[in-house]
């Protein structure tokens, strides 16, 4: 397979922990060839249709230096995506206006032959913290709001809440308001800017102690292996980007039926990969754009997640 992965800057990429890293490897063990390119180098003309600057690039297998580019000329580098078997969208959070337009150009590419995980559509129907709201049986009690009065009444009934943006990532903005509501009011204010944007307060979940634990299901099909990402030193938030100890471990029945249950409906929606967070019993977020701890949970468990990606995506590729 000729690949492309649409990504964050390779120079970027922290090799050690990097899922998107983890499945260019395997794919280039198998045979198949590795691109990459970033969302700003896309580009559109009606004669030509969705193109990009790729870099066509060879992992060394060395830390420090891991790829080898191989130099082209520019006119070379540019590529129409419809020319590769598949088109992989890894490019990290937020999703922000220039990730709405990027999507929208794969879409585009889609229309022209091309073959996109997670599909562009997909990506853009299922934003990460609201996505939970299809599945209300599996989350912990839950509010989505601009109005102040309601975060206030929420609080009045639960006494301990998390507050979240609803743009967030890897734990930014996050707070926990305990029963004596300090602060609440000033936090209101930051989040929601005075009744200008909204956002998510969730019900605090004490199970967090234990971790905050990333489901990632390929396919429709749970890895068997979570990873639990426990707070530490006082924190509340899990988060790995946060300082959270990332901790392997196996599925519960809870975690299985929450993924069983949700998986197979949103891989028959175009997204081949997504990650669910689940604290104790319950569902939180469903991180659709570039679900992470491919190498954590292949390191600690031993089962290969990025294989199990490949296996995947081939299948995919031989199903129109």
């Amino acid at each position: 397979m000729n690949l492309l992965f649409v990504a964050d800057p390779l120079e970027s990429f922290k090799t050690y922990k990097d899922s998107t890293f983890a499945m260019m490897r395997e794919a280039q063990r198998r045979g198949h060839t590795v691109a990459a390119c970033e969302p700003q180098q896309m580009s559109w003309l009606a004669s030509t249709g969705v193109q990009a600057h790729v870099r066509r690039i060879r992992l060394t297998g060395h830390e420090e230096h891991w790829f080898h580019e191989s130099p082209l000329p520019p006119a070379q580098r540019l590529a129409a995506l419809r020319d590769f078997d598949a088109i992989v969208m890894r490019k990290d959070p937020p999703f922000d206006s220039e990730f709405f337009y990027a999507t929208h150009l794969l879409e585009q590419a889609e229309r022209e032959g091309a073959r996109v995980f997670n599909k562009p559509r997909a990506l853009r129907d299922h934003p990460e913290k609201l996505a939970i709201l299809e599945f209300p049986q599996f989350t912990t009690p839950t509010l989505v709001t601009r109005e102040a009065q309601a975060v206030r009444d929420f609080h009045a009934q639960h006494r301990d809440i998390i507050l979240k943006p609803l743009d967030g990532m890897g734990g930014a903005g996050i707070f926990r308001v305990r029963d004596d509501g300090l602060n609440l009011g000033s936090i209101i204010e930051t989040l929601n800017r005075h009744g200008a944007q909204t956002l998510m307060v969730q019900k605090f979940l004490p199970a967090i102690t234990q971790g905050d634990k990333r489901i990632l299901v390929i396919g429709g099909k749970p890895v068997p292996y979570s990873l639990a990402r426990i707070p530490q030193g006082g924190e509340v938030r899990g988060n790995l980007a946060a300082g959270g100890k990332g901790v392997a471990q196996p599925l519960s029945a809870r975690d299985r039926e929450i993924a069983e249950a949700i998986g197979p409906v949103l891989a028959a929606r175009g997204l081949l990969l997504i990650g669910l967070d689940v604290i104790g019993d319950c569902l939180t977020e469903i991180n659709v754009t570039s679900p992470t701890c491919f190498q954590e949970i292949t390191d600690q468990a031993g089962f290969d997640v990025a294989a199990m990606f490949i296996d995947t995506l081939e299948v995919a590729l031989t199903v129109r």
